[in-house]
């Protein structure tokens, strides 16, 4: 079986949300080890939609946001641009963040133009308390690529590492802003990057040989 080319060109953007940094930090976090992979990498940031005055009411927020500016905000041409798609979120009861879903449900008619199907798509989120709802966020984000007619690669067990932290679904971490990513996230995110660079890669050969 032929191997599909290491100069096959994977077009990777990391769309994410970070309330207090810890999601920021998870999402260098992936698309540095994506870039390290080959793939050319946008790293986009969705945009903040609370008031000000409640992002300025809690210093590790109000923080983020002066640190993270020069992010580029996500737009919907980031997801025409892309192969594949890595999406961050801090949980919200469960679910992913508001500011993450507002971006998403923007992507409506790319939708009906069937230009968000064929890529491939993963995601990875965040936490303050074990437990806190961090499967059910990926599994309702994934509820989404279905509908876009994505093709899902989430890490699964597929590194001993995988055993270490615990979630096929994607990379997650526990702790606010007060417990930096340690380690086991960042491998975590390097697995999982990689391994999305490596199918998409494949598939875009592919479909490439296919004609």
């Amino acid at each position: 079986m032929t191997e599909p080319s290491d100069r096959t060109t994977v077009r990777l953007a990391v769309v994410y949300y970070s309330s207090t940094g810890t999601v920021t930090g998870l999402a260098k976090a992936v698309a540095d080890a994506a870039e390290k992979a080959g793939a050319e990498v946008r790293l986009r940031r969705a945009a903040e939609l609370a008031p000000r005055a409640a992002v300025d009411s809690n210093p590790a927020w109000a923080e983020n946001v002066r640190a993270t500016a020069d992010i580029a905000e996500a737009s919907p041409d980031d997801m025409i641009w892309a192969d594949a798609v890595i999406f961050g979120s801090p949980t919200r009861y469960g679910n992913i963040a508001s500011q993450l879903k507002q971006f998403i449900d923007t992507l409506g008619g790319l939708w009906q133009q069937g230009k968000l199907a064929d890529k491939v798509y993963s995601g990875f989120t965040a936490s303050a308390t074990k437990h806190g709802g961090q499967e059910s966020t990926l599994l309702a984000l994934y509820n989404t690529i279905h509908h876009f007619g994505g093709i899902l690669v989430a890490p699964g067990y597929t590194d001993p590492a995988k055993f270490a932290d615990g979630n096929p679904y994607g990379t997650s971490h526990v702790g606010g802003p007060e417990t930096p990513l340690d380690d086991e996230a960042r491998t975590a995110a390097g697995i999982q990057a990689r391994r999305v660079v490596k199918f998409t890669r494949a598939l875009k050969a592919g479909l490439s040989a296919a004609g």
